[in-house]
């Protein structure tokens, strides 16, 4: 249902590494231990390891040992350094473009863009002015009339709540298009919570010392932020700016509910929203939105869109036109003058995520590129980078591991007949989508325009809005991808019943051509597994073979489910990597079934292969090491809390920790009663 790993902001697009093991200190095993002080680096190098007490640090000592975190990075682990070589890559194929007269118009046009960003003495030069047209439109706003039209001007498609995971906007309200929780056969808008400038409610509603610190760092930052665009008492002006922030957070739902489909699950008409959501003259907000001619929404947060429709009526109009300024300076800074871009990462990257140095202009200039023209890089790079072979392999992995989950599935004694019917048609219709997708999108209707770089950024993401809504007036897609090809990722559609695995992710430590196949099931076979997984995790599990949300389990059946799930959720609920700070285990529940049984069923496909043969020696080992590598991650330490916080996946060294529950790593590893992973049998959880 959701990403495989956590979405953090890089150069290559807009999701990649898992969350990870805090900054330079290494927790000994704080998975196995209500509170476990951090250990010096070299006392833990010097530490007789068992694998049975923490297989993260075992397999990954070495890696942990001698890597720091880049400076311009909030964590550092697999995915980052594959993502670091994909964009070195990524920058060498712009420069051969821009020398090669037989490129694409459309390569061109990616070269084109890369370069407009990368000249920054430009972008200097015009300092705050790209911004003056947009302030001065708001500025204008006489009444709420009027706000309530550039409210909903100022929606974007920029939120996800099912593929991607991303509930996150800066704009009021975020749009979502896809097909029907409970209508497969149309397009559908969703309308999801937003307005904030900060993470999560969590960080307004928080009572804690730290939350409290961050409240005052980030007032300040508003105020700073206004007063480089030029605003007056910008102090006075952000104080207001905050308190409309705060009340907003209040209407917000929180994080765990945003991940509950069933509360998501809300169909409203037009008239609906002016009955339950008073306050915003909502065919006039639509209009403005693009979305004057849809007759049905799925509301997302009913309560947010109560919340902050009533603060449209009853908050003063001034306070909403600083609230829209500071918004659209916030947004739009990385693509301004340096003191906008500094100012944005002291708060955004240091304060808030703990970075001590902004990445260098080419990546910064990479990730815009990648943003505004994801798969036309995606398409230009596959053809230069990525071997047909592969793909070839990886499909059959694919069906390697569909396949033993499905004997997986045959062999579960609590299923009932109807419900294992139901599940072998949801493996049966799977769609996958390996390196690249079927069809690409077009970017020919987009301008980019040579030295207007912030002009670019704006119309790009205009484009992207255009493009999802006219899905709505479209067949549905069940081979649409929700990600690029260069995005080093991994994810499961529900509504689509697919799975999709970029060409990017296809790369050491997950897939090596060169490496046994015991390595590769352990790596991208476990992550394979983990998608085709969350078909029947406890989110994916609620929609059927066609993607609709459906309740297709017996009742006892879902019981079972229910039960052993808890226990898992309970296992993860222990694990605190701060003495004031655990892991939620519900929060996390999706991907921690998903690493479970991805794991397993990558485990039963390898050895399937055997075809009977013994295995080579040590093949069980590599298979768990490999997934151990893939997981190995540093996280700086506000970071770390962040990702504990309000993201669904637990941090990396837990989720090494999923091989306490499969019987096979016990044996291969000779772990025993005493060491801190072991598990009796009794107390392994078994789901799927």
């Amino acid at each position: 249902m959701k990403t495989s790993w956590t979405p953090i902001k890089t150069a290559v697009s807009v999701a990649l590494c898992s969350a990870a093991l805090c900054s330079a200190a290494f927790f000994t095993s704080p998975a196995f231990a209500q509170s476990t002080p951090a250990a010096a680096p070299q006392a833990q190098a010097n530490m007789a390891l068992l694998p049975g007490d923490d297989f993260f640090t075992y397999a990954n000592r070495e890696w942990l040992d001698k890597t720091e975190i880049p400076a311009d990075r909030s964590s550092w682990g697999a995915f980052a350094a594959i993502a670091e070589d994909t964009n070195a890559r990524i920058v060498k194929m712009f420069d051969t473009i821009n020398a090669d007269k037989k490129a694409s118009a459309e390569a061109k046009k990616v070269a084109a863009f890369y370069q407009t960003y990368m000249d920054e003495a430009a972008i200097e030069a015009k300092g705050a002015a790209p911004l003056k047209p947009i302030l001065a439109k708001i500025d204008a706003i006489r009444d709420k009339a009027e706000l309530t039209r550039a409210l909903g001007a100022s929606v974007r498609a920029d939120v996800d709540p099912l593929n991607n995971t991303n509930f996150f906007t800066e704009n009021v309200f975020g749009v979502w298009v896809a097909q029907g929780l409970t209508d497969p056969s149309r397009n559908t808008p969703y309308l999801l919570q937003g307005g904030l400038g900060m993470p999560d409610r969590a960080y307004y509603l928080t009572d804690s010392t730290r939350m409290a610190e961050l409240r005052v760092k980030y007032q300040q930052h508003i105020a700073a932020m206004l007063k480089l665009a030029g605003y007056a008492d910008s102090d006075a002006r952000a104080a207001k700016v905050f308190a409309l922030e705060m009340a907003i957070a209040k209407s917000h739902a929180t994080r765990e509910d945003s991940a509950d489909v069933q509360k998501g699950n809300n169909t409203w008409t037009l008239k609906d929203f002016s009955a339950n959501a008073p306050g915003i003259d909502w065919p006039a907000f639509f209009k403005s939105a693009g979305l004057g001619g849809q007759g049905k929404f799925i509301v997302w947060h009913p309560g947010a869109v109560k919340g902050e429709a009533a603060l449209v009526a009853s908050a003063d109009l001034a306070s909403w036109k600083d609230y829209l300024a500071f918004h659209q300076i916030n947004h739009f800074a990385p693509h301004l003058s340096k003191a906008f871009v500094d100012q944005r990462f002291a708060f955004y990257g240091t304060a808030l995520s703990g970075t001590p140095e902004q990445s260098p202009r080419w990546k910064r200039a990479l990730g815009a590129t990648n943003t505004a023209l994801d798969q036309s890089v995606g398409k230009v790079y596959v053809e230069r980078y990525f071997a047909a072979e592969d793909k070839t392999r990886v499909r059959q992995m694919v069906t390697n591991i569909i396949a033993a989950f499905s004997k997986r599935v045959d062999k579960l004694d609590w299923m009932a007949p109807a419900t294992r019917a139901q599940a072998q048609q949801k493996l049966k219709t799977l769609y996958v989508g390996v390196a690249y997708p079927d069809r690409w999108d077009s970017y020919a209707a987009l301008k980019v325009l040579p030295g207007d770089a912030f002009g670019n950024v704006v119309r790009a993401e205009e484009f992207h809005t255009a493009q999802q809504l006219a899905k709505l007036n479209k067949k549905v897609d069940k081979t649409e991808w929700s990600m690029p090809p260069q995005l080093v990722n991994a994810v499961n559609m529900p509504l689509q019943n697919a799975i999709v695995f970029p060409a990017a992710i296809l790369q050491p430590p997950f897939y090596d051509p060169k490496a046994s196949d015991a390595t590769n099931y352990g790596a991208i076979g476990a992550v394979i597994g983990h998608e085709i997984s969350h078909s029947f995790d406890d989110q994916g599990a609620q929609f059927d073979a066609q993607g609709r949300l459906r309740d297709w389990w017996t009742k006892q059946d879902m019981e079972y489910f229910k039960k052993a799930s808890a226990k898992l959720a309970a296992q993860y609920s222990a694990y605190k990597p701060f003495p004031d700070l655990a892991v939620n285990g519900n929060l996390t529940l999706s991907e921690n079934l998903a690493d479970l049984a991805g794991l397993s069923a990558a485990y039963d496909a390898y050895r399937a292969t055997l075809a009977g043969k013994p295995a080579p020696a040590d093949a069980d080992k590599a298979f768990f090491l490999g997934f151990a590598h893939s997981e190995r991650s540093k996280m700086r330490e506000a970071q770390l809390r962040r990702i504990v916080m309000t993201d669904g996946h637990a941090p990396s060294q837990y989720r090494a920790a999923t091989v306490r529950n499969v019987d096979a790593w016990y044996d291969t590893f000779n772990v025993q009663p005493g060491q801190k992973l072991y598990l009796a049998p009794a107390e392994r959880v078994r789901v799927w």
